[in-house]
């Protein structure tokens, strides 16, 4: 009871903190409002046409048979070559990010220096023109096969092919994988690697124990940024793989394009539940990588 009551004596009162809801406040609601309103209109109003046209016929009654329009077997084959596409095109990006993501970490170099920039250089050009170039590449008179033909080598078919298109996702989406991991490469501590190092392991007990582990939010990050606009491209496709390959992208702009919203709205909802269980699978591996630390 003395110690309980000297304890009462002796710690300070805890200082009474204003209210967050003071004169400032409604100001910083007042600097949110723009994003609200951006949010309403390009999020929210396109999500609820979406849904309205996917599950209505065009009479305005109730159908889940738009839906349904995925089990057609041209729209069960497009949704199918496109996961995996994607997939591949996905660890594809991640084997050839991680290393360079290291390579970068250890080079010492900030977000400003030459090679960073380089990295992001591709992504200040347009998406299209970028595309198209590589169709210039690769195309049977393109740069690859004059060069071949030049040195009186066999040349390459590799457009109109899934490699192509596999091909144009990586180039395009590498960025995306390299920044995130390399964002999070830099943030790691590096004394906990030399105390683990001090502590007997070695290189590889390193990367699997400690660096992986602390870097997989970034992992996470890049292939989410990957793998979900690779399932939903059309222009790659398009122009890469010409129209013998057809991606579930294709199949929804040719619905919009013939002004079939109610089959490309409800085709569009079946992509979204794809994309939506990536990402609760990933998120769900990322809490299970943080909670080990």
């Amino acid at each position: 009871m003395k110690l309980r009551n000297v304890l009462k004596t002796r710690t300070p009162k805890s200082p009474v903190h204003k209210s967050a809801s003071g004169p400032n406040m409604p100001k910083a609601k007042w600097l949110s409002f723009p994003y609200i309103v951006w949010m309403i209109g390009f999020i929210i109003i396109p999500l609820v046409v979406i849904f309205y046209y996917g599950l209505t016929t065009s009479d305005s009654t109730f159908t889940l048979n738009n839906i349904a329009l995925v089990m057609d077997p041209i729209n069960l084959k497009a949704l199918k070559q496109a996961l995996e596409l994607s997939l591949v095109s996905t660890v594809i990006c991640l084997l050839l990010a991680y290393p360079l993501a290291m390579i970068l970490n250890k080079s010492k170099m900030n977000s400003n220096s030459f090679i960073v920039m380089i990295i992001i250089l591709p992504m200040w050009m347009n998406f299209l023109l970028r595309t198209i170039a590589w169709q210039n590449i690769l195309e049977k008179t393109g740069i690859i096969n004059t060069i071949l033909n030049f040195f009186k080598l066999p040349t390459v078919n590799i457009i109109n092919t899934p490699a192509a298109i596999i091909l144009g996702m990586v180039y395009n989406f590498l960025p995306f994988m390299v920044l995130p991991i390399y964002n999070v490469l830099i943030k790691i501590d590096q004394d906990v690697i030399n105390a683990a190092r001090d502590l007997g392991a070695n290189g590889m007990q390193t990367f699997l124990k400690i660096i992986l582990p602390l870097s997989l939010p970034g992992v996470i990050s890049g292939i989410t940024m990957v793998f979900v606009p690779s399932l939903t491209t059309f222009v790659i496709s398009t122009i890469l793989g010409g129209n013998k390959i057809v991606l579930i992208g294709n199949v929804i702009e040719q619905q919009f394009r013939v002004g079939n919203w109610h089959a490309g709205s409800g085709l569009s909802l079946v992509l979204m539940i794809f994309i939506l269980i990536s990402m609760a699978i990933l998120s769900k591996y990322d809490k299970e990588g943080s909670s080990l630390w």
